[in-house]
């Protein structure tokens, strides 16, 4: 059912790479090695493999994750986001994409939980957990980050992994919040094309208590470096545009985020404040009804060095 691993001198090892972890099977070899996978020609079809079978594996296994309870009560929009869904941000920003805080509830090592040791993080649609389970509940939302290297002339980072997560639609964070410490949804690793883009299957992030809507992502500049959280070269976050707010939440499954996005702005916003997000808001199509596509060009500059990834006075 799974890959076998060669045998060889210094251990076992598969497609000529050691395995970090040689007592479990290939499928959990974290999501370093899945990456490597991912960018080898050889290995596209069998990461795909990789993670269709850790899927198998963990359904089948008594320490399944549970469905995440919801507060739907009434439907609301599901699938992949049809509206736009390709559409893509092309014009370059005025400069970087600003550095922020990671905040308290990252789940890259630095500050307790690592979902970035676990295969099945490199995946485009994150509303599920990676143990299964239901999707989470909400408004579809495509997102993409077309990532540009400023030291090389704005060309396409091609190869850098970007990890992105954000909060379910009552404002819960998988892995930290009461509740959902043992889930993994709303988190999930790509690889920049050859275009310098990554693109995840999510939902429209709710709005808690003292923060605009937001997604957090962390650069790293190659696959080999995810597993360590202090070589991300840029953290950021993506605003929600205001736009398409006043729909979504008004549905049920967002009980508290209107009267949250009521008492707070993008220039009262204690990230987004500043400049009021002018290189963070996305650019959003599609509509209620068929899910929506956002699109944001993050440019990074490798030649400076990073200055965000703390946590500041509780920031989320």
């Amino acid at each position: 059912m799974f890959p076998e691993p060669d045998e060889t001198p210094h251990g076992p090892a598969y497609q000529g790479r050691l395995l970090p972890r040689p007592e479990d099977e290939v499928v959990d070899q974290g999501a370093g090695f899945d990456l490597q996978t991912l960018v080898s020609r050889r290995g596209i079809l069998a990461v795909v493999g990789l993670g269709l079978g850790a899927a198998t594996l963990a359904a089948c296994s008594a320490g399944t994750s549970a469905a995440v309870p919801t507060a739907t009560a009434t439907p609301t929009p599901t699938g992949t986001p049809t509206g736009g869904a390709t559409a893509v941000a092309t014009a370059l920003p005025g400069a970087e994409i600003p550095d922020e805080t990671a905040g308290p509830f990252p789940g890259d090592g630095s500050n307790g939980p690592d979902v970035l040791e676990q295969s099945g993080i490199v995946r485009s649609d994150i509303r599920a957990s990676l143990g299964g389970g239901a999707n989470v509940d909400g408004v579809p939302l495509s997102f993409t980050l077309r990532i540009t290297d400023m030291h090389n002339g704005d060309a396409p980072f091609v190869g850098a992994a970007v990890y992105a997560w954000h909060c379910d639609a009552v404002g819960r964070y998988s892995m930290y919040s009461d509740g959902v410490t043992e889930e993994t949804f709303l988190r999930g690793v790509q690889v920049a094309d050859a275009d310098g883009q990554v693109t995840f299957t999510s939902i429209v992030p709710g709005c808690y208590t003292g923060r605009w809507p937001h997604i957090h992502f962390e650069v790293y500049p190659s696959v080999s470096d995810i597993a360590d959280a202090t070589k991300a070269i840029a953290t950021s976050q993506l605003a929600v545009p205001e736009s398409i707010l006043g729909g979504v939440y008004a549905l049920p499954v967002y009980d508290g985020s209107s009267r949250n996005l009521a008492q707070i702005s993008l220039s009262s916003d204690n990230v987004f404040g500043e400049d009021g997000g002018a290189l963070q808001v996305a650019t959003v199509t599609g509509s209620l009804e068929t899910g929506y596509a956002a699109a944001l060009v993050a440019r990074v500059d490798t030649a400076t060095a990073p200055a965000a990834g703390g946590m500041p006075g509780g920031q989320r």
